[in-house]
């Protein structure tokens, strides 16, 4: 992968100028975005991205230097995604920080992908607004500014924890995989060393007992839940007043 700097110069230079490009940066990235979103991200390269935009392999890279930049792109309209308007900004910081939260969230869980993939894309415009419209959301709790960067630290970590792990439980072991565990878990069981593991399924199927530990509630939902209890515990260790309700 090329250097970070290389990489970043993309928003350094203005769009290829003419009185009608082709083609825009935001097309670009969004018909790479779709291609991950459907096939993975493995499946985007320059050549299949100017194919689907039914361009030449070297058209496209008169818009876009290198592989690195076109990451860099979409890296940039997932975090444009992740932007609440100016005029649905809570004012409260509780209220703030949950709708940005919760806009990430759900935005990471149509492009789960991304997490791995563009872990090391440099840093782009959006990526900048969404950091200040964060520090916003806690710019009047009177915090100073390593606790303002520990608790958007603590919250990010929640969220991007919580899409790693329900992408994971979202991808479906084939029969043999699911056999073969089920003999494995046994033959712990068998073992003595897990009685209160044992003790919650009960000698049940432990499908249906997850099922029913979980309920009906949406992964949304869930989310949104443990986020409040997360918050609630952040209110109570740095004094920070709750929203009346």
């Amino acid at each position: 992968m090329a250097s970070v700097e290389g990489a970043a110069l993309i928003w350094t230079r203005p769009e290829p100028g003419s009185r009608r490009p082709k083609f825009t940066r935001d097309q670009i990235a969004s018909t790479a975005l779709t291609i991950a979103d459907t096939e993975g991200f493995a499946a985007v390269s320059m050549r299949r991205v100017a194919s689907e935009l039914g361009a030449g392999t070297m058209t496209l890279y008169y818009y876009v230097r290198t592989k690195d930049e076109l990451v860099a792109l979409m890296d940039d309209a997932i975090m444009a995604e992740v932007l609440i308007p100016g005029d649905e900004f809570p004012a409260h910081w509780y209220d703030a920080l949950t709708a940005v939260a919760l806009s990430t969230w759900d935005v990471l869980m149509r492009h789960p992908w991304a997490l791995h993939s563009l872990q090391n894309a440099p840093h782009g415009p959006n990526a900048m607004r969404h950091f200040e419209q964060s520090l916003a959301a806690i710019a009047d709790t009177g915090l100073d500014a390593p606790e303002k960067f520990a608790l958007l630290g603590l919250v990010d970590d929640y969220v991007r924890g919580n899409v790693l792990r329900s992408a994971e439980m979202g991808v479906a072991p084939d029969d043999k995989e699911f056999e073969a565990a089920e003999r494995f878990v046994e033959s712990q069981f068998a073992t003595g060393q897990f009685p209160h593991t044992q003790a919650l399924f009960a000698g049940e199927d432990r499908q249906e007992v997850f099922h029913r530990l979980v309920g009906d509630t949406s992964e949304r939902d869930r989310f949104r839940h443990g986020l409040s209890v997360l918050l609630a515990g952040v209110a109570t260790t740095m004094n920070l007043d709750l929203p009346d309700r």
